[in-house]
């Protein structure tokens, strides 16, 4: 058994320049695509909402420019200024709304919505708020579009008393529960352009905030939204720090999911990012529940098929294969998963391939003197099959644990790895501060888990004919 607390590691910004947290970094350097020719300038935005949405959302944007400054001083590090969103500070970008790309709801459409039960509510909603994101992106002059959240309807909308959850005839599992987020982001698909679905808790300051999330002082939600705003843009807000000497990695998450059409199937998708552009969604594939462990696990073929499709998409994108594949999954990995995978690895000339089952739930802890939890960073060796990472702790750019709960580490069960267990360690911490929705260092899940499972909650709900898109930015 041996213990190590890991360093920090940085990203990187504007002019190579580097720091270990995003907010620092963007605020000193600039975003890690400054001056590229493709960089985001302007940024041009939808608004569909109702009329008072409209005029609070733009009212916030507009205020954004502008310095936001900070209450809490004790952590200042924790809780940093927004520096504002121009061409000179920030981001080095504008968010710019113009009122003929605001599509405003009719008050009596929300109110008859409002008058709806259940999955009803969230259909209807859907349908009112694609009519709208239609016309906006029918002319091609928006980048992204918010969402104002229909406060007439809840943000889980099925009313069924416990017990009495609708189920498949065939195989007796629950179907998933509609959505407004996740249903209007997979019937969007097919429009090509990213979605931030905005909280009133985040332009509105005496607003709460949803159901089961803590407040977030002004400047946090101001960092968080344009750091979404530019990524979904095409923006790369930070990359990941790259050593001239090490192999060119890439990365892949794989979860599941259950199409609500096809309630006897369970679906693979996959996450592909080498953390310096922006990540790639690749579907393919079926899996079924092994009786060994209730999880789901894929057959060779379709294991192959899907790393195949990801890897197409990504040769498409960055035009020439990564030197080395990592593929993370939160079970662990069967005989015909491994084949598969190997086999596609192998047709693409990947000469390094490894594969890593990431408990979530992990059972050893580590326990420090006094009432602080671990330091972020903190890995442990356990045996050579067995390693513990913690992403979520103490902090010490932070001077504080920014958590709410008693941290838990992340498992590491490597099923095949060409790197040593103190170099996963370091990927995985890095890995979790890839999150462009979100700018603070606590993130547990690496951004290729993290995102899967972001893509498979809104998947459930697409067509099976459906066009779906490969960015990520669509599903984020």
């Amino acid at each position: 058994m041996r213990i190590e607390i890991l360093d920090e590691p940085e990203l990187e910004f504007g002019g190579g320049q580097r720091h270990v947290d995003p907010r620092f970094g963007i605020s000193a350097y600039g975003p890690a695509d400054l001056g590229d020719k493709d960089a985001p300038t302007k940024i041009r935005l939808g608004l569909v909402g109702s009329r008072e949405q409209i005029d609070g959302i733009r009212r916030w944007i507009e205020r954004c420019r502008r310095l936001i400054a900070v209450e809490d001083k004790r952590h200042p590090h924790l809780f940093p200024a927004f520096p504002g969103c121009t061409p000179s500070t920030g981001l080095c970008t504008t968010l710019y709304l113009a009122a003929s790309k605001c599509r405003q709801l009719p008050d009596e459409a929300l109110r008859r919505i409002g008058n709806l039960r259940g999955e009803l509510a969230v259909q209807a909603a859907v349908a009112l708020y694609l009519d709208e994101l239609r016309a906006l992106a029918e002319d091609g002059q928006v980048n992204t579009i918010l969402v104002a959240w229909p406060e007439a309807i809840h943000s889980v909308l099925d009313t069924r008393p416990a017990g009495r959850q609708r189920s498949s005839r065939r195989t007796g599992h629950p179907l998933p529960k509609a959505n407004f987020h996740d249903l209007l982001k997979a019937r969007a698909l097919p429009l090509g352009i990213p979605l931030q679905i905005i909280q009133r808790s985040t332009w509105d300051e005496y607003a709460p905030p949803p159901l089961k999330r803590s407040p977030q002082d002004e400047a946090c939600r101001a960092w968080n939204l344009h750091i979404a705003m530019y990524y979904k843009a095409s923006g790369i807000p930070w990359r990941m720090r790259r050593e001239t000497r090490v192999p060119h990695s890439c990365y892949m998450g794989l979860s599941f999911y259950r199409p609500a059409a096809s309630d006897d199937l369970i679906k693979a998708v996959g996450h592909i990012i080498d953390g310096r552009r922006e990540g790639l969604i690749a579907h393919g594939g079926t899996a079924y529940i092994r009786d060994k462990d209730g999880q789901p696990h894929m057959p060779a073929a379709d294991a192959r098929e899907l790393m195949m499709t990801a890897l197409t998409e990504y040769q498409r994108e960055q035009h020439s294969p990564p030197a080395r594949l990592a593929i993370h999954k939160s079970s662990c990995f069967t005989d015909e998963e491994t084949e598969g995978f190997t086999a596609a690895a192998n047709e693409r000339d990947i000469p390094a391939l490894d594969m890593v089952w990431l408990e979530r739930s992990e059972n050893t802890m580590i326990f420090r003197p006094g009432t602080a939890p671990p330091l972020r960073g903190t890995f442990m060796t356990l045996c050579p099959s067995e390693h513990l990472i913690y992403t979520t702790g103490s902090t010490d750019f932070y001077s504080a644990y920014p958590g709410s709960y008693t941290p838990r580490p992340l498992g590491l069960r490597p099923a095949q790895m060409t790197v040593s267990p103190r170099a996963l360690g370091i990927e995985m911490l890095t890995l979790s501060k890839m999150n462009w929705n979100h700018s603070r260092l606590d993130g547990k899940l690496p951004v290729t888990l993290q995102s899967a499972d972001q893509a498979a909650q809104i998947l459930r709900f697409c067509d099976p004919d459906q066009d779906l898109g490969s960015r990520y930015a669509q599903y984020m």
